[in-house]
């Protein structure tokens, strides 16, 4: 079973990166963990509430507890089958602001500026509804689409917003993200649009393509200082795979440096500590982990129908006829139906704050559990957080969990962030567009208004909305891990290809952004693969 390429991790990324691999002809292989994606939530977008704590397509992760979190563990669901966290997310396309990209450029990550993604965010999807074909694209693989259902409390939200000062963006992957405006899903059709079922389903045709499922990679196979496979267990056997020319890592921001630890590679001081005998120092591998925290601003929601009354009863069941007979409807929805890009301070470059827009409620005490009440949410998310946090495997056993310690608010500038949104979701809910549509204010609650209790609710009762990177850092210098062309530093033949990679965090959900690193990692290693020959 060996290989040319071996891709570990069939998610946003490690999807893309095995489908363009395999255009060459070139023998690839591609490891996934969990199992195939036949679970039939996964494919119903509005299922997704039913996966954040499900025991087989989902690792089921939690954060330690932390001051920002006011010493509560966080749960972290992390997709665990074909498609990776791209099945069971949100369906968000936000690709992010120019200026994140070419903030990367600047920091020494040669290739990476706005100019230089734009065609592979532009390769990657399809979008029908454009109308701009210098920033969208019609002919890959991936399908962008505007909600088909949009609920008038989402109107009334978009015209609020532009009450309180916010201008109307017609396309917030377009040309002027900063703004308020519709949300866009990668969907297929009614259905989910994973890069499982839209880039590796395009690709499994291929004779050259084997995917492996249910292979939990233990351990990174190495030659001196040139990594020459993997090792997996599948099935409770042990195997493994050579790669004669690479591997390449697409785990994740927790999975690629929690494999590359126990392999060998990383801080020399840790690994020794854990038994790990050490392969390669390289004290940036689980470091710089960024995540979007968030806190959410709710009303009880008086003359208008939200998700809450649509999700129970009659309601519910004419939702279900009207998915299945019309592809339409409450069950095609994914979380945010509406979306505010803003600076919190003026005199910004470029947003520094999401405000993302959902016509529901959720019980504060229990993730995803929809409210019986009618409601609304705005999530309030620092999306350039400047607190920074470390995944570290905890022992040499590659099937024990690593510890992730991401010490929310541990910047005092992200709690002031935090601090300017949520004043700006209370100045929308107080605009005529909406505010008659709201009976009060459910959290943080009318009686929370010093910034003293404010920063108290958000330690309490704030939440990530799942987006963690930055943890295989790239860039020059000690705390890297890989260099622009995402090869790891110090080691040939690996290297990685996922939100782990990112030096900071894109404006807004990560999805898409992780899907370009998949294309752009799959363009360089066929680059690569050419010179050598040549």
């Amino acid at each position: 079973m060996d290989a040319d390429y071996i891709v570990v991790g069939a998610g946003s990324a490690g999807c893309v990166v095995a489908a363009r691999l395999s255009e060459t002809g070139a023998k690839v292989v591609l490891l996934e963990a969990g199992p195939k994606d036949t679970n039939m939530w996964i494919h119903i977008p509005a299922g997704m509430l039913k996966l954040l704590y499900h025991p087989v397509v989902n690792w089921n992760y939690s954060s330690e507890p932390t001051d920002g979190s006011g010493g509560r563990r966080i749960h972290w669901p992390r997709g665990k089958t074909l498609g990776g966290s791209s099945s069971i997310n949100g369906m968000l396309y936000v690709r992010g602001n120019p200026a994140d990209f070419d903030g990367w450029a600047q920091m020494g990550c040669r290739g990476w500026s706005f100019d230089d993604v734009l065609p592979l965010f532009r390769k990657s999807e399809t979008y029908k509804q454009a109308d701009d074909p210098e920033y969208r694209g019609t002919g890959g693989p991936l399908k962008v689409e505007d909600y088909r259902t949009i609920l008038p409390l989402t109107h009334r939200f978009i015209e609020a917003a532009q009450q309180a000062g916010f201008p109307f963006s017609k396309d917030l992957n377009g040309r002027e993200q900063e703004g308020v405006g519709y949300s866009q899903m990668t969907r297929k059709g009614q259905w989910r649009g994973s890069t499982a079922q839209t880039f590796l389903k395009e690709a499994q045709s291929r004779p050259n393509l084997r995917v492996e499922t249910e292979a939990v990679a233990t351990k990174l196979l190495f030659d001196g200082k040139r990594c020459v496979g993997v090792a997996f267990r599948q099935r409770g056997r042990d195997i493994e795979l050579k790669a004669g020319r690479e591997v390449i890592l697409s785990g994740g921001a927790i999975n690629s440096p929690h494999l590359l630890q126990i392999s060998g590679v990383g801080p020399a001081e840790h690994l020794q500590s854990i038994g790990v005998p050490v392969v390669h120092d390289l004290r940036g591998v689980g470091g710089n982990l960024q995540d979007h925290y968030v806190a959410r601003v709710s009303h009880r929601v008086r003359g208008e129908i939200s998700i809450n009354k649509l999700a129970r009863g009659f309601r519910l069941a004419r939702e279900v006829a009207r998915f299945y007979l019309m592809g339409n409807g409450a069950l095609t929805f994914g979380v945010t139906t509406a979306q505010v890009f803003t600076r919190s301070r003026p005199e910004l470059a470029s947003p520094d704050l999401q405000l993302l827009f959902t016509p529901a409620s959720y019980d504060a005490g229990r993730l995803g559990h929809l409210e019986r009440e009618n409601g609304m949410t705005v999530a309030v998310c620092p999306v350039r957080p400047d607190s920074r946090g470390t995944i570290m495997a905890r022992s040499a056993d590659p099937f024990e969990k690593a510890v992730i310690t991401p010490n929310y608010l541990s910047d005092p500038a992200d709690v002031q962030v935090l601090l300017a949104g949520t004043r700006f979701a209370r100045d929308i809910f107080a605009s005529p567009a909406i505010s008659k549509y709201s009976a009060v204010e459910t959290l943080p609650g009318p009686d929370v208004r010093t910034d003293e209790q404010l920063t108290q609710y958000f330690k309490d009762f704030g939440s990530t909305i799942y987006h963690p990177v930055g943890t295989c850092r790239m860039g020059e210098g000690p705390a890297a891990v890989v260099d622009s062309r995402l090869r790891v530093h110090g080691i040939a033949g690996l290297r990685v290809a996922d939100a782990s990679i990112m030096p900071t965090l894109t404006t807004g959900n990560t999805n898409a952004p992780t899907i370009m690193i998949g294309e752009k990692a799959a363009m360089m290693i066929k680059e690569d693969a050419a010179v050598q020959v040549s």
